[in-house]
């Protein structure tokens, strides 16, 4: 019968009635009835599969079989197949449950970014491929851009895409700052957003002693987007949009003006803008192209994983930076990377009362603050008034205000008196700790100076002004404020301590030196005094006390000092 069936029906039909046969077999099917309808769907298949294929080879059954059928004969398939689902048990059925679902491939937040790119990208130009040029062959740039956004792309992209804006805005902390939240321009302007005082104030974006928040991530982000909301609907394009947030929606309306005045087009590209600005827009296209292909361009971007880097905490209250720092985990520069908008050691008294703290580190963190004595939350120092003393003095000699006594002191006026016993809140650690606090990184910018120049220390007088201390030192406005970490419009406060390096002049007593600075831990020894640990490194008392949290009126053997000294000089 087997070599009958073979001569009749072909290799195609015997395969299927061996199909057939082995499921009769499997479902243990020993009901006639069964048996034969399941017979018959099979000489049925074994029939159809006796059709003359044109142009074709007899060939070992495939998978691809039913798709060579008719329509009738796939309708006599789906019959035979009914017939067997409602007899056989459902064993590969069990086997597709099992399977696990394919997971899909994660990308990275580049890829997420582009995903969401609106603007038109297809345009080229000369001022487009000077920039993308620049880019492109600055390869250290794009990795130092890269670690820094790591930790604020994820929100930013988020942000955007909650407000359907394009994503190619992320890009534009790139060409504002450099994704670097303690840059600061000579305009005044602040944060990876740079917005200059007044505008910040606009939106609500607090400055004080304590707290700036042009430099708060998610504050200054949730800012900047409504700021560019706004001017894409007054300009009712990006382009336009971009220009009007480098330089003022009135300076682009001027420029547009003057052209539908003289019949010219009023689009970016048209428009008599001032330099930056002409340059700013095409700087974001052509990060923006890179981006969307970064090798053509023979560049490559840092994966930055498309997942949350941090998640805001709420503290309820001041908090030690110090504190915060060992409660999470943290060093104490990286919690500032992400809370750039607290000047100081401490959280701002007033709030905003939360924390950016990664994602792995929030609950261990949570739990540890939650369980924090409320009087660690800051350290307090009891002071007594002395002859000579006045609020001004005492917030200077303790890194406070004048404003912040008067309210932790309940004064209505500036008056104290004698004996008068004053509450004032002191760093857990040396200020020096604080590195990236505003009065650290100041001092740390007036140690970097230039190759061949002298450092001269000048204390301001009234009268004073950045014009006519830097024409005395024969050094430019700009320069002068840039070592002191300020801009040009900065107010000058009588009294404060700027720094002058100058190839010129002789050397002050006041701290005059090659630019050669290191920072040196000193430890006390028995006799020491500030002033005879000032006279040997060559640096002021002043300038230990603003380095350091001095607890007790006395040094004590053996405690540590942070000091900033010239290696050049030695020591005597």
């Amino acid at each position: 019968m087997v070599h009958f069936s073979a001569l009749i029906l072909g290799p195609r039909a015997i395969f299927n009635i061996y199909f057939f046969g082995m499921i009769l077999r499997f479902a243990n099917l020993n009901s006639v009835e069964h048996a034969s309808k399941l017979i018959l769907a099979a000489l049925t298949l074994s029939l159809a599969a006796c059709q003359p294929l044109s142009n074709s080879t007899i060939s070992e059954p495939t998978t691809e079989l039913p798709e060579q059928t008719s329509t009738n004969d796939k309708n006599l398939n789906a019959e035979a197949s009914a017939t067997i689902a409602q007899n056989a048990v459902e064993p590969q059925a069990e086997i597709q449950q099992s399977q696990a679902e394919p997971t899909p491939v994660e990308i990275d937040l580049w890829q997420r970014t582009r995903d969401g790119f609106q603007l038109d990208l297809s345009r080229s130009n000369s001022r487009i491929n000077a920039q993308l040029r620049y880019y492109a062959t600055h390869q250290k740039y794009l990795d130092r851009v890269a670690d820094r956004a790591n930790r604020y792309l994820f929100y930013i992209v988020s942000e955007l895409e909650k407000r359907d804006m394009p994503t190619e805005l992320a890009l534009l902390p790139i060409v504002e700052s450099a994704f670097d939240p303690f840059a600061y321009s000579h305009g005044r302007a602040s944060g990876i957003w740079q917005f200059i005082p007044s505008t910040g104030r606009h939106f609500n974006l607090k400055q004080n002693w304590w707290y700036d928040g042009r430099r708060d991530i998610v504050a200054s982000t949730d800012a900047a987007l409504t700021y560019l909301q706004q001017l894409h609907k007054r300009f009712d394009d990006w382009e336009l949009a971009l220009a009007a947030y480098n330089s003022g929606g009135g300076t682009v309306s001027k420029a547009m003006r003057r052209n539908r005045n003289a019949g010219k087009p009023e689009d970016f590209w048209s428009l008599n803008l001032p330099k930056e600005t002409r340059a700013y827009v095409p700087k974001l296209i052509a990060l923006s192209k890179l981006v969307l292909d970064p090798a053509k361009h023979n560049a490559t971007l840092k994966t930055i994983p498309n997942k949350p880097h941090f998640q805001i905490v709420e503290i309820e209250g001041q908090l030690d930076i110090a504190q915060a720092s060992k409660m999470s985990g943290m060093d104490i520069d990286d919690l500032y990377q992400l809370n750039p908008g607290f000047n100081q050691w401490a959280t701002d008294p007033d709030g905003p009362h939360h924390l950016l703290i990664p994602v792995d580190k929030a609950d261990a963190f949570s739990v540890q603050l939650a369980q924090l004595d409320p009087q660690q939350r800051i350290q307090w120092q009891r002071y007594k008034v002395s002859s000579g003393d006045s609020l001004n003095r005492i917030a200077k000699k303790h890194n406070s205000t004048v404003e912040l006594l008067k309210e932790i002191n309940h004064l209505r006026g500036n008056m104290i008196r004698l004996g008068q016993v004053l509450l004032i809140p002191r760093p857990s650690q040396n200020l020096a700790n604080y590195s990236l606090s505003a009065e650290q990184r100041t001092l740390a910018r007036q140690q970097r100076g230039a190759s061949g120049k002298y450092r001269i220390a000048h204390t301001v007088k009234s009268g004073d002004s950045f014009w006519t201390i830097s024409r005395k030192h024969k050094v430019t406005v700009r320069q002068l404020a840039s070592w002191n970490n300020m801009a040009p419009g900065d107010p000058l406060v009588v009294g404060k301590r700027l720094v002058i390096w100058t190839s010129g002049g002789s050397r002050s007593a006041t701290g005059s030196s090659p630019g050669v600075i290191r920072k040196v831990t000193y430890r006390v020894r028995n006799g020491d005094s500030l002033s005879r640990i000032a006279n040997r490194f060559n640096v002021g008392v002043s300038q230990i006390k603003s380095w350091n949290t001095l607890d007790a009126k006395y040094l004590q053997p053996g405690q540590t000092l942070t000091l900033f000294v010239d290696v050049t000089k030695g020591t005597r």
